[in-house]
């Protein structure tokens, strides 16, 4: 669950609201119905073979073989059975955070959408592709993710005028 969170920039209520019927194991893809007016969008699920932690076909195999048959047609559900909520992914989360070493305030699923905005952004890419990522509709709402820092922007700008004198 934190993993599809991570990489596809999730809210946790879109994680709860991701159905089986979503991935597409042929094509190594996952469907995700956004919240909050933005885009419906269809992303590759990525094997990393160099690191089994960020292999998400070979997560979701395996959640897959262990998941409840519960009758459900949800991607993650609750020990009793039935779509997981949302505070229960927040709880999961919190304790995986916790035991992690993360800080008390980086402890909440959103901090996964954040993360993968600014890991896109310090590795150059497009801030419309960000966008995409994202789900957003406007840049705008892409532009409240991304926090830069000046020495950022400085390496930025000395980079670009190298390859312009």
């Amino acid at each position: 669950m934190i993993l599809l969170a991570y990489k596809h920039g999730l809210r946790a209520s879109e994680v709860c609201n991701l159905k089986l019927a979503d991935i597409d194991s042929k094509a190594g893809s996952i469907s995700v119905r956004r919240l909050k007016g933005s885009l419906q969008t269809v992303q590759t699920l990525y094997a990393h073979r160099g690191q089994p932690l960020l292999d998400e076909v070979a997560a979701l195999r395996s959640w897959l073989r262990a998941r409840p048959a519960d009758g459900s047609d949800s991607l993650f559900v609750s020990q009793k059975g039935g779509r997981l909520d949302r505070t229960q992914f927040f709880r999961v989360f919190q304790a995986i955070s916790a035991a992690a070493g993360i800080s008390s305030d980086k402890r909440h699923p959103h901090v996964l959408k954040h993360s993968l905005a600014s890991h896109l952004v310090v590795g150059n890419v497009n801030l419309a592709l960000v966008r995409q990522a994202l789900g957003h509709r406007s840049i705008t709402s892409t532009m409240q993710y991304v926090g830069t820092t000046d020495a950022q922007a400085a390496e930025a700008v000395q980079a670009a005028l190298m390859g312009v004198f």
